[in-house]
């Protein structure tokens, strides 16, 4: 299986800090954010990884990362998304990378303090489908939402404003290689891009979606909230003091 990690994006919420570089290069406590869904990837057992990643300050992900080399032996590698059309429009690039195998995507900005090992594993050992991260939260409406029956997703809501669980769908996807021919018939949505939910329904509908839950904390570095939040996680995991009210606000 191989991983991918989705990095562009204008990373608007977080001007003036994007001015001058990519979001997923600040950073979260002492490292920067794109180290964390790397480190992530490969806990996982995963050594074929690629970042998609866009805007004007792409070669900066070369200039940190080069070769990947400090992490061990991966193989790392890179491509370009032209403008903003959304996380299955950027997925859609990794189609030559992901040479028929299966993947792991994570957006560049979910930090995690826990393992997908065991998520993992079970999709390697999955005949064919997808498998989702779900994590369950007091806010759901922020986010795409499970609709669950009888131990099973039967479909999924982004951002709903009466949200039917509390199963957030985290930035953790597994897909079979059927995921770009899914993307191919995806049509834009009102926001003018092709949405993974859509995808993630495509593949409810024909019945091989499954899903674990996350464990540990869970949260994106998306907002200026989100940021602070993830590098006092960051900061705890590292050996800092875990305040309670740190602990209530985390997912």
């Amino acid at each position: 299986m191989r991983g991918i990690i989705l990095a562009g994006g204008t990373g608007s919420r977080l001007f003036p800090l994007t001015k001058v570089t990519n979001k997923h290069l600040l950073p979260v406590y002492n490292q920067p954010m794109i180290y964390y869904p790397i480190r992530t990837l490969l806990d996982a057992g995963m050594d074929e990884l690629l970042i998609v990643t866009g805007g004007n300050n792409a070669g900066d992900f070369l200039r940190l990362l080069g070769s990947g080399r400090e992490f061990g032996k991966i193989h790392l590698n890179y491509t370009y998304q032209e403008g903003e059309g959304g996380i299955a429009d950027a997925l859609r690039l990794a189609e030559h990378f992901s040479d028929g195998e299966k993947i792991c995507v994570i957006l560049g900005d979910n930090i995690i303090d826990g393992s997908i090992r065991g998520a993992a594993d079970d999709f390697r050992n999955q005949d064919q489908g997808a498998r989702l991260l779900l994590k369950e939260v007091p806010d759901a409406e922020r986010f795409g939402v499970a609709e669950m029956e009888g131990g099973r997703i039967v479909g999924i809501e982004e951002k709903p404003s009466h949200p039917k669980s509390n199963c957030a769908v985290t930035g953790i996807y597994f897909y079979d290689n059927t995921v770009f021919d899914k993307i191919r018939t995806l049509k834009p949505s009102r926001r003018h891009e092709l949405e993974i939910t859509d995808v993630n329904n495509a593949y409810i509908a024909e019945g091989s979606l499954t899903y674990s839950f996350l464990d540990g904390w869970w949260t994106d570095a998306g907002t200026f909230e989100s940021l602070a939040r993830a590098n006092r996680l960051a900061a705890a995991r590292a050996g800092l003091v875990l305040d309670d009210e740190l602990v209530a606000g985390a997912y």
